[in-house]
């Protein structure tokens, strides 16, 4: 009797042999171009065929080079995942380690930055590369529960052979993407993994559960700090006479006067005081808080004349978009999705539509949805600059790219079918 893709999966819970012989007929079959017994699961094969076009090879183990016990600890130190290691714990190591699991936190790059559980199992995940430093980006090693869950923004349990490399299916994994509670901004995966007879369908269940409770807190955080930055600013406040505002230093608003209240305001990369120029405000006077600023908007509001825009795509992970004008000036990080949408943008200076950059981006034209909400937020430090129906820079606007000089370099993170045809067309020319 032919099994549906889910019941191969929950037929892990009562007999995992068995449902890995199935797996494994199931991805020899699709590598080699045969019909398969059984369909994967539609998360599964979109992800194989996501390291097809990538060229993974899928029966040789590539491993990234480690990052240095330093970098490992300066990134711990700086991720906002250290809130949530707590709950992280709470929620799954007293379990983890009696099944034979281990807990693994990597940041919003792929990279693992706490590993923990089971000490027999830590050991056979050092056969697998699974260690702090380890580059696990699913185009880097392949479908798995740290770079498929990045990529898909939701929840994957990847069981035996539905790993894309062989050298991982004797491996189950389970992750969940941990993201900011503020603008969605992927902060990394949790993830839980195992040898392939130790899991359960219903770990992906458990593992979702603790990253949304994670995820709470991390909004908890954030509202603490801003009552924090509230009553430290209200001496400040109470003295302007006109308009200001006091936000964090990711320009979250925590008290206004004298203006209407804004939610989040766009901050250059790195603030200093004076006088600056900001997209949403004109020329500002910024002073410096514990834990934020002080924003007064000058009088009058500057406008938005014509400026130059560089899109800086040269260094990967450090891409920045920098604003050039009579006004002043001032540069934003960008995040990897704002990188591909600017760049796509840069590309068609005559615009696209919402649809077009959903095909560009996804390969489906129907995801209008997600390209709507992310160029929202790119409008919240492009401003003026940004045009739409279609979207497209201001005509006035001088853009300027920045590209790595090997083009094969272009956004290596970007499994965007427009840009990994560019990157296609520059290996074979």
């Amino acid at each position: 009797m032919a099994l549906s893709p889910m019941d191969v999966t929950h037929l892990a819970a009562v007999d995992t042999a068995q449902a890995a012989r199935v797996l494994s007929e199931v991805r020899s079959a699709k590598l080699s171009g045969r019909r398969a017994p059984v369909a994967p699961r539609p998360v599964i094969e979109q992800s194989w065929q996501r390291m097809l076009r990538g060229g993974v090879d899928p029966d040789h183990d590539f491993r990234s080079g480690l990052l240095s016990r330093d970098e490992v600890q300066r990134r711990r130190e700086t991720s906002a995942l250290r809130h949530v290691l707590p709950v992280l714990r709470e929620g799954l190591l007293s379990v983890a380690d009696i099944a034979h699991h281990i807990m693994v936190v990597a940041d919003e790059e792929g990279r693992v930055l706490w590993r923990e559980g089971s000490a027999p199992v830590l050991r056979k995940a050092d056969g697998l590369g699974l260690e702090p430093g380890a580059d696990w980006r699913e185009d880097v090693v392949g479908t798995n529960g740290v770079g498929t869950p990045a990529v898909v923004r939701r929840p994957v349990q990847v069981f035996g052979s539905e790993h894309f490399v062989r050298s991982q299916v004797t491996w189950t994994c389970a992750g969940a993407p941990l993201t900011d509670p503020r603008d969605g901004r992927l902060l990394g995966v949790v993830d839980v993994s195992g040898p392939l007879e130790t899991m359960h369908p219903s770990t992906l269940a458990w593992v979702d559960s603790v990253a949304k409770l994670a995820e709470a807190r991390l909004r908890e955080v954030h509202l603490q700090s801003l009552e924090r930055l509230r009553a430290v600013a209200a001496p400040a406040l109470a003295r302007i006479d006109g308009r200001g505002l006091v936000v964090d230093r990711d320009g979250w608003t925590a008290a206004v006067t004298g203006m209407p209240y804004t939610k989040r305001i766009a901050l250059p990369t790195s603030l200093t005081g004076g006088l600056k120029w900001l997209p949403e405000l004109g020329l500002c006077s910024v002073e410096p808080l514990a834990g934020g600023w002080l924003v007064r908007p000058a009088d009058e509001p500057v406008p938005c004349r014509a400026a130059r825009i560089v899109l800086d795509l040269r260094q990967p992970r450090r891409w920045c978009v920098g604003v050039f004008g009579s006004a002043g000036s001032w540069s934003h990080e960008l995040s990897p999705r704002h990188a591909e949408l600017l760049y796509l943008l840069a590309v068609h200076r005559t615009g696209r539509s919402a649809s077009g950059l959903a095909e560009d981006l996804f390969g489906d034209p129907g995801r209008t949805v997600t390209v709507r909400a992310e160029m929202s937020r790119v409008r919240r430090y492009l401003g003026g600059l940004l045009e739409h129906r279609p979207y497209r820079f201001r005509e006035d606007a001088e853009v300027e790219m920045l590209l790595p000089d090997d083009p094969c370099d272009l956004l290596p993170h970007s499994t965007a079918p427009a840009v990994a045809g560019r990157r296609a067309s520059a290996r074979l020319s």
